[in-house]
């Protein structure tokens, strides 16, 4: 029976398919610290008190991409170059999801319109994320070989969708409520369609690794076809609404380390 964990376990058995997971995962981790960090830099006068906790998210995401890269020397697997198709976060900017890499390569200060794009863009995307690493958590968080790094990445997420809706609730409150709210319905919707071409295009690269056979590939395409069904019609709306978080200012305080084993 085909379940997310027998589907996750495969990969994590052969290395090859564990090194193409974790080539991707790293790449796009290293590519939000960027994002973050070019971000942090250039914030607007206004809003510099946001800076930090910026910085704070780029870091993070730049350690994650380190915890992934450390799976693999444990292996003494190198990375492999992420195929175009399954570059999750590039994808998001052809779609014009978040500020474009051209816009942050400039050295001209961000509005705060381009921060209440890169918080929709936190909040959407984040929620991905977070779900994603739970689901991961709960299934392998006592393995001995990714437990510690899943536990860790999967608190770091928590903490990023916190801050993206405490962050975007207070803009709102300051008068952005209706900027936010479209661009939050435009981006949900935009992040669940480039979701199912990634998942799509990374079944297909795991399937040819692990030489599934073809009813097997079409059965996970059906049920990737599925879930973007539901999210459009559904799920999207999850995605959009904000809420104020338990966990507040979940940003201002010091970062969880990484993993020794890793």
């Amino acid at each position: 029976m085909l379940s997310a964990r027998s589907l996750f376990q495969e990969i994590l058995d052969h290395d090859e398919s564990f090194r193409l997971f974790c080539s991707i995962a790293a790449g796009g981790e290293s590519q939000g610290g960027w994002e973050n960090g070019r971000i942090a830099a250039l914030v607007p006068d206004g809003e510099r008190a946001l800076a930090p906790k910026i910085a704070r998210h780029g870091a993070d995401e730049d350690k994650h991409g380190r915890i992934f890269l450390a799976l693999l020397r444990k292996r003494g697997l190198a990375p492999v170059p992420v195929p175009p198709e399954t570059d999750y976060t590039m994808l998001l900017e052809r779609r014009g999801i978040g500020l474009a890499h051209d816009r942050l390569r400039r050295d001209e200060p961000l509005t705060v319109r381009d921060i209440v794009v890169y918080l929709a863009h936190s909040r959407v995307t984040e929620q991905r994320a977070a779900d994603q690493m739970a689901l991961l958590s709960r299934y392998f968080g006592d393995h001995p070989e990714i437990g510690k790094a899943l536990h860790v990445i999967a608190g770091d997420e928590d903490n990023h969708l916190a801050y993206a809706h405490e962050e975007l609730l207070r803009l709102a409150a300051a008068g952005h409520g209706r900027l936010i709210l479209r661009t939050l319905r435009a981006y949900a919707l935009a992040e669940i369609r480039v979701h199912r071409d990634v998942s799509l295009a990374v079944m297909a690269h795991m399937g040819r690794v692990l030489g599934w056979p073809k009813p097997k590939r079409a059965l996970l395409a059906a049920g990737i076809h599925a879930t973007y069904a539901w999210e459009r019609l559904v799920g999207r709306h999850r995605m959009a609404a904000l809420r104020m978080p338990e966990r507040r200012d979940a940003l201002g305080s010091a970062p969880a380390p990484a993993p020794e084993a890793a």
